[in-house]
């Protein structure tokens, strides 16, 4: 072969490929000099990458891409920082998140009397009469017991004493409880003779007096009341209170690298509303919402819910919401055997297993992916054996339904998720952030064994996803990716049995690639892939490589969706 002849050839189609770049096919934009890492196994590392419009063009070296270029390009130096996919949160709660940034937020406070000090201060701003509303707190995770308190819940009177013209619901971290003042407690009718509502408890002391924690299904007894004065307010003052409560969670998940979303559970109203918001071009990230009411509700209106890549690949609603049981830390778990600190108590199956097999079937009569919550070893099994029963019917289809947290499982159904195409849509921080209590409330080798059991889940064979459960915790996906990798707290350094621990490119994987499944997505976001959304985020960091201080150091420089920067650090 004449090798001079073929080189010729070579750069006469270069040159042909980079004269024939005009104003309608070159990229809009080109990011270069970076450490790109692509999540995509045919192309896994670059320097440079081109975007047009939305979507990824070209990816390369910085020769390759530059070449591309015509002088209406825009061109931006990455100066050697690190480039990966957008974080897709896999699972949070969206307006929740807003709502949060509005309201008191307790996720930093380290004790009873700090959150007694922060209501303190709203009260001095609020009306008699009008309600205060925070969220966060967890008594697990403070340095000290409250003064009075009962199981480590804190009892009501000092809350009550600062606030006895406002009533005060503070939810707890999980979402599974909450704490009501006195005056809270009085509108809502609630004495001696209230009764635990199934699947829920009313904490009490000794006299039987409730002390102001709601547990699960009894928080409805003091929401019902709290519902009752929203109705008060005015239809536009509660509309422009949820659109800046979005407004909100969108800044603060463009911030932190956040690019899609997958929201745990919507209503009727905010499904028309997130629609509208895609239509009309208004959103920053991409939402996957779960539609989330019960059976009855549901029943034929899904058709007209269910909603694919509204406003360009901006909104989609595909799957519904339901759960089986509580969270951990406020004993509402549902477990197989007791729990080790409370004996003979096996947590709270919260819906009825008969209401969870009529979502079930009208999820796979409308094409809708099934998302369950289960925390404890007995939820995660019974909604096993519900997907399998179903699966039977509809054998070979590909559904992708989804147990949500799938926190703790026995060693026994960890195979399953694998054999039946279950993915454990799972959240990182959870592990670190309950290892303040797990292995109090499971024992020693329940925690070990089965409690947030990444490695074994993924041994198997089985997808596991990546979020946050904001607003639980902090959206930022970077404490969740350390948490998956290290399974270190952050403030003492204290492991959770690490030998469950995902590697750096298994965790990358979670947060990207896996969750673009979960939501049947792949196609269009995951990884930095030609034809792909150009939804990217810069880091000062290499999440693969550097060390695990620096990667409690990292920072998010830039946030791109659809090739848009949404954020810029400096």
């Amino acid at each position: 072969m004449d090798l001079s002849k073929y080189a010729f050839t070579i750069t006469i189609v270069m040159t042909i490929l980079i004269c024939s770049c005009t104003s309608d096919t070159a990229p809009d934009l080109i990011l270069y000099n970076g450490d790109i890492y692509t999540v995509d196994a045919d192309i896994p590392t670059a320097s440079a990458i081109a975007i047009k419009g939305e979507e990824i063009v070209s990816i390369g070296t910085d020769e390759e891409i530059k070449k591309l270029a015509i002088e209406s390009t825009e061109q931006l130096d990455l100066k050697g920082a690190f480039m990966m996919p957008g974080f897709i949160e896999g699972h949070a709660h969206f307006t929740g998140l807003g709502y949060s940034l509005l309201n008191l937020n307790f996720l930093r406070s380290k004790s009873w009397e700090e959150i007694v000090e922060m209501v303190e201060e709203k009260v001095k701003e609020s009306e008699p009469g009008e309600w205060i509303v925070g969220r966060g707190w967890h008594q697990e995770k403070w340095d000290s017991l409250p003064h009075q308190h009962v199981g480590g819940y804190p009892t009501h009177e000092q809350l009550s004493e600062i606030s006895p013209d406002n009533p005060v619901i503070l939810t707890h971290a999980s979402g599974h409880g909450l704490f009501a003042n006195a005056k809270a407690m009085n509108i809502s009718g609630v004495s001696l003779e209230t009764a635990d509502p199934k699947g829920g408890a009313i904490v009490r002391d000794e006299d039987g007096k409730a002390i102001g924690v709601f547990e699960e299904r009894a928080m409805s007894v003091i929401r019902a009341a709290h519902e009752e004065y929203l109705e008060t307010l005015s239809d536009d003052e509660k509309e422009k209170t949820w659109y800046k409560a979005v407004e909100l969670a969108q800044e603060e998940c463009v911030t932190k690298g956040v690019t899609s979303f997958q929201d745990a559970g919507a209503s009727f109203v905010e499904v028309d509303r997130f629609e509208k918001i895609a239509k009309d071009g208004k959103f920053d990230i991409r939402l996957w919402t779960m539609i989330r009411r019960s059976s009855a509700e549901m029943k034929g209106k899904l058709a007209g819910i269910r909603k694919i890549n509204v406003g360009n690949n901006y909104y989609t609603c595909r799957a519904i919401k339901t759960e089986v049981d509580g969270a951990l830390g406020s004993y509402g778990a549902w477990l197989l055997e007791s729990y080790d600190d409370k004996p003979d108590f096996y947590g709270q199956n919260t819906t009825d297993i008969e209401e969870v097999e009529r979502i079930a079937e009208l999820a796979a009569a409308n094409d809708m992916q099934m998302c369950v919550h289960a925390i404890g070893d007995r939820a995660n099994r019974e909604v096993l054996n519900i997907m399998e029963r179903t699966f039977k019917k509809i054998d070979g289809k590909d559904l992708r339904w989804r147990i949500e947290h799938s926190q703790h499982v026995n060693v026994a159904d960890i195979p399953r998720f694998a054999e039946l195409n279950v993915i454990a849509s799972m959240q990182g921080i959870h592990c670190t952030s309950d290892a303040l209590f797990a292995e109090k409330r499971l024992g020693e080798r329940r925690a070990k064994e089965e409690a947030y059991p990444w490695r074994s889940l993924l041994d198997v064979g089985a997808v596991v996803t990546n979020g946050t459960d904001a607003p639980v915790e902090d959206v930022n996906p970077l404490e969740s990716y350390y948490a998956s990798t290290t399974r270190k707290r952050t403030d003492n350094g204290y492991a959770f049995f690490p030998e469950q621990k995902m590697t750096r490119t298994e965790a990358l994987y979670s947060y990207t690639m896996a969750n673009a499944y979960a939501a049947f997505e792949e196609d269009i976001k995951g990884s930095l892939t030609v034809g792909k959304l150009a939804d990217m985020v810069v880091l000062n960091k290499n999440l693969i490589s550097c060390s695990e201080e620096e990667l409690l150091e990292t920072e998010v420089l830039y946030t791109f969706v659809g090739g848009e920067l949404k954020y810029k650090k400096y």
